[in-house]
């Protein structure tokens, strides 16, 4: 998503539920926007 950024009405379409709570974990880190859970992902981002 880094050269295709979505605007901000598609991301959320994407992260948040019918209730409007967040589908998965959330985590903002600098400029990276983390959702769901990864491992991998997770170790290499927070080292």
């Amino acid at each position: 998503m880094k050269k295709d950024r979505p605007g901000e009405e598609e991301l959320l379409k994407h992260i948040l539920g019918p209730t409007g709570n967040l589908r998965a974990p959330t985590i903002r880190k600098g400029k990276t926007l983390l959702v769901g859970f990864n491992e991998e992902l997770y170790a290499d981002v927070f080292g």
